[in-house]
């Protein structure tokens, strides 16, 4: 009669589980489930414990980790956030206020990310931010 113990155990510990969404309680409800085996079969008290510290620990300290790492975001940029970091090459004069790059094989308006900056035609320069079509840049090189 102790496996019908363990089901219950388990059957408590998935509803726990179906509520918090943490996922250490499905784990530990699967522990249950093992100890409920080991106890059908005939093993005693001691061994249906250490197997349920077993398939505890076998849950929570490798399966909880390959969920987490699959539960991450790739960390990937799209659309204008992917062109941060580019290299530009100056096209027009970029001052504070105006200017244009050759950015990704298409020109982009631009302007200087530090407003005292003339940045000259030519120059390469780095993307900083993007302004809805404008991109924010500052010279790769010290200007002269």
């Amino acid at each position: 009669m102790p496996w019908f113990v363990w089901l219950l155990a388990a059957a408590a510990l998935g509803v726990a589980e179906f509520f918090t969404l943490t996922l250490v309680f499905g784990l530990l409800a699967g522990a249950a489930l093992v100890a409920a085996i080991v106890a059908g079969v005939g093993i005693g008290l001691l061994g249906q414990l250490l197997a349920l510290g077993a398939a505890a620990a076998a849950g929570l300290l490798v399966v909880r980790p390959i969920m987490r790492h699959m539960a991450q975001q790739p960390l990937t940029r799209e659309g204008s956030d992917a062109l941060i970091g580019k290299r530009a090459e100056v096209v027009q004069e970029v001052t504070a206020t105006r200017g244009l790059v050759k950015l990704s094989g298409e020109e982009w308006s631009a302007r200087a990310l530090d407003e005292s900056l003339v940045i000259p035609v030519g120059a390469f320069v780095d993307v900083m931010e993007i302004e809805g079509a404008t991109a924010i840049v500052h010279p790769r090189e010290l200007l002269p």
